[in-house]
């Protein structure tokens, strides 16, 4: 597979690189992205403007496509990341994932699509993991409460059902089985009934 990243750029920018793109490839304007040491932060160069950027981290992956005879698709990559620029004065993202997809139905994509994360207690995590880890090296679970259960041969099931109404079952119909009653044993029932000739 390729490797491919979405690079987002203001409106302005937009357009430069548009011509840049479109333009004889001697021109003067040159483009350059670098990141600093944490791999998350860097500066967009184009020409002779500095532009900050951040790595950020897409909420789903986007798949990537390409087609040799516009008939075609060929996956190409997928894409879990997008190098966001920004202008000079714009806010400096105080996360590492984006909140937003890539097109408008995904818009706030984290909150509106995904289930959240169970709210957990951490000492009861650390607690249920300790005691699995002693169950699975051979030991014992600590902390825990035995209560011994034990029901009588139906007396407490019978009191469950005291104040119960019992409903009696209906009585079955009496219905004669078929070769009874004066009928010709070798005739069934499927016989009698075809009456469509």
């Amino acid at each position: 597979m390729d490797e491919q990243f979405i690079l987002r750029v203001p409106p302005s920018v937009a357009e430069r690189i548009d011509r840049l793109l479109s333009e004889n490839p001697s021109s003067e304007d040159k483009l350059d992205l670098s990141f600093s040491e944490d791999g998350k932060t860097g500066s967009f160069v184009i020409g002779e403007e500095h532009f900050p950027a951040s790595l950020l981290n897409l909420p789903c992956i986007v798949e990537s496509y390409k087609t040799y005879d516009d008939n075609v698709l060929i996956k190409s990559a997928d894409i879990g990341q997008m190098i966001m620029v920004r202008e000079e004065g714009d806010p400096v993202p105080d996360v590492v994932e984006y909140r937003h997809g890539l097109t408008p139905p995904m818009r706030d994509a984290r909150r509106r699509r995904f289930r959240r994360e169970p709210d957990l207690n951490p000492e009861l995590v650390r607690r249920v993991e300790k005691d699995l880890q002693n169950i699975m090296s051979g030991g014992t679970a600590e902390n825990i409460d035995i209560e011994v259960v034990e029901q009588e041969e139906g007396g407490e099931a019978s009191a469950r059902h005291v104040n119960k109404k019992v409903a009696q079952p209906a009585t079955k119909p009496d219905i004669s089985e078929p070769g009874t009653a004066g009928e010709d044993p070798d005739r069934t029932e499927s016989e009698d009934s075809d009456d469509s000739i």
